[in-house]
């Protein structure tokens, strides 16, 4: 009964719920004058027309009777007036009761009456005890990727949604939301921002900047993760009080630069923890291709650590007996000098040292285009928009103008030649077209490309990408990186770096024992003890007690590590 007059209470609060009643009202006033005159109508018939006497009350039956079409009973009409104005009742009695009264009355109460409960079921705060949880300011992709990485690993993370039936619809779907604007102080006292372990401002650069200030007043310690749209925007962030800002695009551009082959054997750095390296080297035009990973004998003539083996955008454990095919890009790990030391020793310049072939020229395509400038390898970029070349001409070796899908566009700008193409429209159709047309037309070149949706990854493998990430992926990888405290390491879709505290049950035996490859099917990247990252892994290291595991895998290979160890 409380809860019931609590809705009722704010039902009636509403603005807009007072002017239904009145409709409402208005509409059964209505019904009353007509039933009314057919009912005056009735005597009026039966005594000139019929010959009969009959009370008020029989009337007002009568015409009930009629309009809700449930016969005529003993009282009938015998002259056709009579029988026409029958008619007339019940043909009233459809429309006005049968039609126009359940419409109104659940347009007008039961509808908001239903709203009233989902908005009253929408959380206006989190529970009181919570602590070490992360804020998000509001739901989109980058948010719905980061509930289900931080729920993986134990970590609370709620969303602020302004709409309480959408928030009512987030929480039924699996989604910590809390219902409040994303602007106003009070939201963030309620979701506890003083013992959260991170805040995350996620909307536009205005946006994130008003939400910044607006946590930073409450508390100047809390770390805030900003996202910048445009690259301006970042002094202005930072000025606000943003712990950390992540210009994505910007980034989402470099990332790719940095998985492209310019005809360079060489081996790419992609992550740093610590004092380890983090690098990915392609076999093709090397002497490990044909043999396994044992054969390669790397560990004992540079010491450095396979990891990983990417194969058709699938990474698979760096097994003893896994072997290397042309296709394949071997994951190494271990210090900067020992990789500095292997990348000297290798051949340098491989099989093909064209152009790079630039799809796309938005943000994203001008930060690749910047970044590969940088490394001194030439850029062709092709797109539609002749402004837009104009624009980018003194970031690019040549631009041309046309359609990428036009196979003499593409043979102009030198796909035959071109030793990689990167796809970065914002557009995955457009992307997984333009891979299959690039990989007929020369099956040799090494395709990156950026993707929009996590569902379309295996489809841009299978379109002949080597390689895909989307903007989502580097948002929650960076974002949780910054939680962790060590930087970003992004191997491709699908593919997360965890970090585990080493199971009770592992404490103390060798990494060869402990069955995390076999079992699970993640690939363990390093060990941290004490804040520091132990120098060369290998199958007899042991796990210590109260260390940290950083492992790679799937979201799903995750889940059944914590079923199996946990």
């Amino acid at each position: 009964m409380k809860f019931l007059a609590s809705q009722l209470a704010y039902l009636v609060s509403r603005r807009e719920m007072s002017g239904n009643m009145r409709a409402l009202i208005r509409y059964f006033l209505f019904l009353a004058v007509l039933v009314t005159c057919f009912a005056v109508a009735f005597h009026l018939i039966m005594v000139h027309f019929e010959h009969q006497e009959h009370s008020w009350v029989t009337g007002f039956y009568w015409t009930l009777v009629v309009m809700t079409t449930l016969g005529f009973g003993d009282i009938t009409f015998a002259t056709d007036v009579g029988r026409v104005f029958s008619m007339l009742v019940m043909i009233s009695g459809v429309v006005f009761l049968m039609v126009m009264l359940p419409f109104l009355f659940i347009r007008l109460f039961y509808a908001p009456w239903l709203e009233t409960q989902m908005r009253l079921r929408a959380p206006r705060e989190v529970p009181e005890k919570t602590s070490g949880h992360v804020v998000v300011a509001l739901h989109d992709p980058i948010a719905a990727g980061l509930v289900l990485r931080l729920r993986a690993e134990g970590i609370a993370c709620f969303v602020v949604e302004p709409d309480p039936a959408r928030a009512v619809a987030l929480l039924d779907a699996g989604t910590a939301a809390v219902t409040g604007e994303n602007d106003d102080r009070a939201t963030y006292e309620r979701m506890r921002v003083e013992v959260a372990r991170l805040v995350l401002a996620n909307g536009t650069d205005a946006a994130n900047t008003n939400i910044t200030l607006t946590v930073r007043e409450l508390h100047p310690q809390v770390p805030i993760v900003a996202l910048a749209e445009e690259q301006d925007s970042v002094d202005i962030l930072e000025l606000s009080g943003a712990t950390a800002v992540l210009p994505l695009k910007k980034q989402l551009g470099e990332y790719l630069a940095n998985r492209v082959h310019a005809g360079i054997v060489e081996a790419h750095l992609v992550g740093v923890l610590g004092d380890l390296r983090i690098a990915e080297l392609p076999a093709r035009e090397t002497s490990f291709v044909g043999r396994t990973i044992r054969e390669t004998r790397l560990r004992e003539e540079t010491g450095l650590s396979v990891v990983g083996l990417w194969e058709r955008g699938q990474l698979r454990p760096a097994y003893p007996d896994a072997r290397v095919v042309p296709g394949s890009v071997l994951v190494l790990s271990g210090s900067e000098a020992q990789l500095q030391e292997f990348s000297n020793s290798l051949p340098g310049h491989g099989g093909g040292s064209g152009p790079v072939l630039l799809l796309g020229m938005g943000k994203v395509g001008r930060a690749a285009a910047r970044a590969l400038k940088s490394r001194g390898i030439p850029v062709h970029a092709i797109d539609r928009n002749a402004n837009v070349l104009a624009r980018v001409a003194p970031e690019v070796t040549q631009a041309f103008e046309g359609n990428a899908a036009d196979r003499r566009v593409l043979e102009r700008a030198g796909l035959k030649e071109a030793s990689s193409v990167l796809l970065t429209t914002n557009d995955d159709a457009t992307n997984i077209y333009l891979a299959v047309y690039c990989r007929r037309l020369n099956p040799e070149v090494r395709i990156v490309s950026r993707i929009t949706h996590e569902r379309n990854v295996e489809a841009i493998h299978r379109a002949g990408a080597d390689f895909a990430l989307s903007y989502t992926t580097l948002g929650v990888e960076a974002i949780v990186s910054r939680l962790h405290g060590y930087e970003p390491v992004l191997l491709g879709e699908a593919v997360k770096l965890f970090s585990v505290d080493v199971p009770q049950i592992m404490a103390g035996r060798p990494l060869r024992e402990s069955g995390i490859g076999s079992r699970t099917g993640l690939s363990v990247m390093a060990i941290r003890q004490d804040g520091n990252f132990l120098p060369d892994l290998n199958p007899d290291t042991l796990l210590p007690e109260g260390g940290e595991l950083l492992m790679l895998g799937s979201l799903q290979q995750r889940q059944i590590f914590n079923e199996t160890f946990l």
